[in-house]
């Protein structure tokens, strides 16, 4: 199904779980108002060919560090590892690992400049791999904040209560959603074939919209809290995945409670990852059938079928108002998006925004 460039962000139009945003203001008025913390969940073992870094940067993105340090050190961009991408415009604290056989480590701190800080250096025993991570910490303020104060404390009380719907965010899609609009034209052999990196992107962005699509009907009908006959649930925090037994009578208490997940589709090729049937597939067709060609183009480019979890927990939730700023802090695990937390409370399109 063919995009054009005048759709926008295509997280705009995006069902939301709790009503919709209740104030408005600014996010990102400054990297030091989205604040990133990475949680890897396991500390560099002391020993091994690999310096382990921790790094500050601000204003600064994931690619163009990995890029410096593996200059710095004299090495291929390969032997530089890292667990995920952050955000260019905030404050992040990120960890790396770059492979030096056999070497001593280089002066790692003379790289440090306004825009990057060198945390600390220790040695380990193997590569950062992407996605090895448990999850971010965030402090996030906005600014020039105006609305229903009260209503937006009854917001906070339910995002912290039954969580958000699992959105991917703007961030996948690039400016305007480009990136589906080259996905598109990928699927359907227009123009020249990107290279392998950007490829990898434009795949991963039109299945994230494939999902997107997915949980926001699920949200606009209001079962994506509830588990349907055909279902698959995922257990909270793990990979376990299982078919909704419609009657096990645990699953509706343990929904509630979230200790388990709806799942969406991550569409692509047939794998081992379970399939829904009854009424959850005739849901999942009634939204992806339109998108034949992109589903038959993420088989043929060989991604394999999984699936997400359609609600996502917010850990650790508090906040506090200063005058006209609101600070959250919480916690998510990886994979998930800061942006679908704010899109429930804070409309980002106030002017001057």
């Amino acid at each position: 199904m063919p995009v054009t460039l005048a759709d926008g962000d295509p997280t705009r139009a995006l069902k939301c779980a709790h009503g919709g945003p209740v104030l408005q203001g600014r996010l990102r008025a400054s990297c030091d108002d989205f604040v990133v913390e990475e949680v890897l969940g396991y500390a560099p073992s002391g020993a091994g060919e690999h310096d382990f870094l921790t790094v500050r940067k601000r204003d600064r993105n994931t690619h163009d560090v990995a890029r410096m340090l593996a200059r710095h050190a004299g090495v291929a961009q390969l032997a530089v590892g890292y667990a995920g991408l952050k955000d260019r415009r905030a404050l992040t604290t990120q960890h790396f690992t770059v492979q030096l056989p056999g070497r001593a480590s280089p002066d790692w701190q003379s790289l440090d400049d306004a825009t990057l800080t060198i945390v600390d250096v220790a040695r380990h025993h193997r590569k950062i791999r992407r996605g090895g991570l448990r999850g971010n910490r965030f402090v996030i303020s906005a600014v020039d904040v105006y609305g229903d104060r009260d209503l937006a404390e009854s917001r906070l009380a339910q995002v912290g209560e039954h969580g958000v719907p699992n959105y991917f965010g703007s961030q996948r899609f690039g400016r305007d959603g480009g990136n589906l609009v080259q996905a598109d034209a990928l699927f359907a052999g227009r123009g020249r074939r990107p290279k392998r990196e950007l490829r990898g992107l434009l795949l991963s962005a039109a299945r994230a919209q494939l999902f997107n699509l997915v949980l926001a009907a699920r949200v606009a009908d209001g079962s994506w809290l509830q588990a349907l006959p055909g279902d698959v649930l995922s257990l909270n925090g793990a990979q376990r995945q299982f078919a909704n037994d419609p009657d096990d009578t645990s699953i509706a208490p343990r929904l509630a409670a979230g200790d388990v997940h709806v799942t969406g589709p991550l569409c692509g090729r047939d794998s081992r990852a379970l399939r829904p049937g009854g009424v959850a597939a005739a849901r999942e067709a009634a939204v992806l059938d339109a998108w034949s060609d992109w589903l038959d183009g993420l088989a043929r480019f060989g991604l394999d079928a999984d699936r997400r979890p359609l609600r996502l927990r917010v850990d650790d939730l508090e906040w506090r108002w200063q005058g006209s700023r609101l600070q959250l802090r919480f916690g998510l695990p990886a994979g998930a998006y800061a942006t679908a937390v704010l899109r429930e409370l804070i409309d980002e399109r106030a002017p001057g925004g």
